[in-house]
């Protein structure tokens, strides 16, 4: 990752990760904790890809385990958060932007339902029930409802930074920034078109001219068809 990349995704998962440990833990909330921490690298990795989705998830998941909350062994978010980066990633489109909310708000669901489900299966692994015993079920209802609820003033802001970053003119990617189409951020902020103008069809020629020129076309082509068969009977 450039250096750039590097210093906003630290900047955004430690303001997430103090955002959610002083004020959203605090709220005592039926069930499963808004993730706030999953959303900043779910928006992350919808713009710099798999690569650096996983970067950013095993980054964010570290400092989670190191947190002091935190009650688990150390490793165990950062590998669950660097499959959900790396697969997060997998769905950016080939042009790098999207055309609408739909895909980012199905990768939030399907990132706070399976973020839950590995870290029970890896605390299953090491011996830690503490999942099981509050209610799988539960704890997959609530997380799905409180990030859906929490992504839509979140993971645009995050890709709308992300994506101006991309787009600076004097950075060595040379990706393609929001100004090429419509991004996903822009809609979820509530922008509008970028006034750029469509290049009109071109007209087609008419006239004597252009006939000219199509009969031209066609007895060069017949002159370089019978130059050919020429030539063939003359390497037999």
């Amino acid at each position: 990752m450039r250096v750039s990349r590097t210093l906003l995704a630290t900047v955004l998962v430690v303001a997430a990760l103090v955002f959610q440990v002083c004020v959203l833990a605090r709220f005592q909330l039926p069930g499963a904790v808004p993730d706030l921490l999953l959303l900043t690298v779910l928006a992350l990795a919808l713009v710099y890809g798999p690569v650096g989705g996983c970067l950013v998830g095993f980054f964010a998941g570290l400092l989670a385990d190191l947190a002091p909350p935190a009650d688990h062994a150390v490793g165990r978010y950062a590998l669950v958060l660097c499959v959900i980066g790396y697969a997060a990633g997998l769905t950016k489109p080939d042009t790098g932007q999207h055309r609408s909310a739909t895909g980012p708000m199905f990768v939030v669901a399907a990132g706070a339902v399976s973020s839950t489900l590995l870290y029970a299966l890896v605390g299953t692994l090491v011996g830690d029930t503490a999942v099981q015993d509050a209610g799988l079920g539960k704890l997959l209802f609530t997380a799905t409802i409180y990030d859906l609820l929490l992504a839509p003033f979140t993971v645009p802001l995050v890709m709308a930074m992300a994506r101006r970053l991309e787009s600076d003119p004097l950075s060595g990617d040379g990706g393609p920034g929001p100004i090429g189409g419509a991004d996903v951020s822009v809609r979820w902020l509530g922008g509008v078109g970028t006034g750029l103008r469509t290049r009109a069809p071109r007209r087609r020629r008419y006239g004597k001219a252009a006939r000219l020129g199509q009969r031209s076309t066609l007895l060069s082509r017949s002159a370089r068809n019978k130059a050919g068969r020429i030539k063939g009977v003359k390497r037999l």
